[in-house]
């Protein structure tokens, strides 16, 4: 995989970024926020947005699960060499449209999320590589891997392939993190995976590319972030980009996991698109959902926009061991409140 280091940045100018900018699709979708440089613990969290519910399901899911990466649903999307294996880690996951995992953590403290990126070119299949469908490309990383070295280690083996749910393709990229504050970025550009890793990279958005999303931020100085300071608005992903790392600056040390979730949960806030907006004319599709993630304690927050309540699980609660039931919550039930470890029902099987 090619590999952005620290304050590395594409050699084109500023200029070429504008005109990029100008090209590419107006719809946007997601912001991630990773705050890894506290002293409490490393706590992440995102936003979903998207034209329709993706019908999110909290799914904890033992070890000891087998995959097939060529199946999305019933369908066989990668018929040479799919890749196949059985999870090795334990996972809580939201899953999407039922093909996959949208957003997510493991037992070791690793986590994922997959957001739009309009620019995505998986590229040719290859079938000389084992292949994966995208909806599955964060289940496989979460199954297999410990931390972010281990995860770019293992997708090095692997090729993601283009999938289809409900209509949209999975033009998505990868941003993953672990619980010592390591981060990596993951697109694909031109059919080559492009690679940016380092803890310094807290922030994602959607298009442009990550590093053109890298230039525009450069232009801004958010190191000491004030009432003056100038800030971008708008509900468009170099707007969300640079306001979720402004906000980052701003954010105190936390005293406890209930200041640090409330923190990274009041910046996806920042960042999110109103419910009901009119993405058909502004191009701009409206938050779903939003979570947070204390990967320390292993602990999963989840806000449904459409209900009053913010609700979190414990995966250090259940039964997590090969052979173990895969558990499910959904959470479109305005009842549910505060802690809901013990609401998790038995599912029948794995949802993929």
């Amino acid at each position: 995989m090619k590999k952005r280091t620290t304050r590395q940045r594409l050699t084109g100018s500023l200029l070429a970024v504008a005109a990029g900018l100008a090209v590419f699709h107006s719809v946007d979708a997601c912001t991630r926020v990773l705050w890894n440089d506290n002293e409490l613990a490393t706590v992440v969290g995102r936003t979903m947005d998207w034209p329709e519910s993706t019908d999110p399901v909290l799914t904890v899911m033992p070890r000891g699960v087998e995959r097939n990466g060529g199946l999305t649903g019933d369908v066989v999307t990668v018929e040479e060499n799919p890749a196949t294996w059985t999870s090795k880690y334990a996972s809580m996951v939201t899953t999407i449209y039922g093909i996959g995992s949208a957003d997510g953590f493991n037992e070791r403290g690793l986590a994922g999320h997959m957001l739009y990126l309009n620019a995505t070119d998986f590229g040719s299949r290859d079938p000389s590589k084992p292949g994966v469908q995208a909806g599955l490309w964060l289940q496989y990383v979460l199954d297999n891997a410990a931390t972010v070295d281990e995860a770019l280690e293992l997708l090095d083996e692997i090729q993601v392939v283009m999938t289809e749910a409900n209509g949209h393709q999975s033009n998505v990229h990868l941003a993953i993190e672990d619980a010592s504050g390591d981060s990596a970025i993951v697109e694909y550009i031109d059919g080559e995976p492009v690679v940016h890793h380092d803890r310094e990279y807290q922030i994602m958005t959607n298009d442009p590319t990550y590093d053109q999303q890298l230039e525009l931020l450069a232009e801004q100085d958010f190191s000491n972030p004030s009432s003056d300071t100038p800030l971008p608005g708008n509900v468009k992903a170099t707007d969300r980009f640079q306001r979720a790392a402004y906000y980052l600056e701003m954010l105190p040390e936390p005293e406890d996991e209930r200041e640090a979730i409330a923190g990274i949960l009041a910046i996806a806030r920042n960042v999110s698109v109103p419910f009901g907006a009119p993405y058909k004319d502004f191009g701009i599709y409206n938050t779903e959902y939003r979570t947070a993630i204390n990967l320390a304690d292993r602990r999963y927050f989840f806000e449904l926009t459409t209900s009053p309540n913010v609700i979190w699980a414990d995966l250090t609660k259940f039964d997590l061991e090969d052979g173990a039931p895969v558990m499910t919550l959904d959470p479109d039930n305005i009842d549910l409140a505060g802690n809901v470890t013990a609401s998790f029902m038995e599912a029948e099987s794995a949802p993929f």
